[in-house]
């Protein structure tokens, strides 16, 4: 899957000259934590983030009052706080190397762009709500953590079982296992009871970890 298909497109941005406290009331209006910032032609030339606001708001021990603070916060514009150096996407960039590079580069979120132009942003709440439907969360079924062999055809011949079995797979994963000959594998399956499941299952894996209904 790719970016474009689970970015939030048309994403809300501020321009360089835009105060630093009109920044913040549009985060926190929209609940959002970063905001692409643009330049007068469009283009990308920054991004501001909770924490970049944050930084730049008065300590609280300071002596300033409120009035005061807000006025100094108004001359503050935000190219004077964003980050320059942004970190950008393509549209069709593989959404597991989008989250590779938010974890790489300890970021939350990314623009998306097509050739120069802003077309969307991807986050870590998009990346979320991906993991939620490829584990089929929101589908009642039972979950199997497994204990497979890491070999050729080992998946197919799993799936092969459980479908002879009358089940029907809802989802399904794999991970590095202990060491390099196995694999944990976790697949969610509709249609079985657990002793069904698990007497599908045990002829092909190494071991059985876990099934639960979920």
């Amino acid at each position: 899957m790719v970016v474009r298909r689970v970015m939030s497109r048309n994403p809300f941005t501020v321009d360089q000259e835009t105060p630093v406290n009109e920044a913040q009331a549009l985060m926190r209006r929209e609940k959002i934590h970063r905001l692409p910032v643009l330049n007068q032609q469009r283009k990308l030339v920054g991004i501001i983030s909770e924490k970049d606001l944050l930084y730049a708001s008065p300590s609280p021990a300071t002596t300033l009052n409120v009035y005061e603070m807000s006025n100094l916060l108004s001359k503050l514009k935000v190219e004077k706080v964003m980050t320059k150096k942004v970190i950008t996407v393509g549209e069709d960039t593989l959404i597991e190397d989008a989250a590779r590079i938010m974890v790489d580069n300890n970021i939350g979120g990314v623009p998306v762009m097509k050739g120069d132009h802003l077309v969307g942003i991807v986050t870590e709440s998009d990346i979320f709500r991906l993991f939620i439907e490829l584990f089929g969360t929101r589908r009642p079924g039972l979950r199997a953590t497994l204990l497979i062999p890491d070999k050729v055809a080992e998946i197919a011949q799993l799936a092969s079982a459980i479908a002879n079995a009358g089940g029907n797979i809802i989802s399904l994963g794999t991970f590095p296992g202990d060491d390099p000959t196995n694999s944990l594998c976790t697949v969610k399956v509709e249609r079985l009871s657990k002793d069904q499941l698990a007497a599908a299952c045990t002829p092909i894996v190494e071991e059985i970890l876990d099934i639960r209904e979920a």
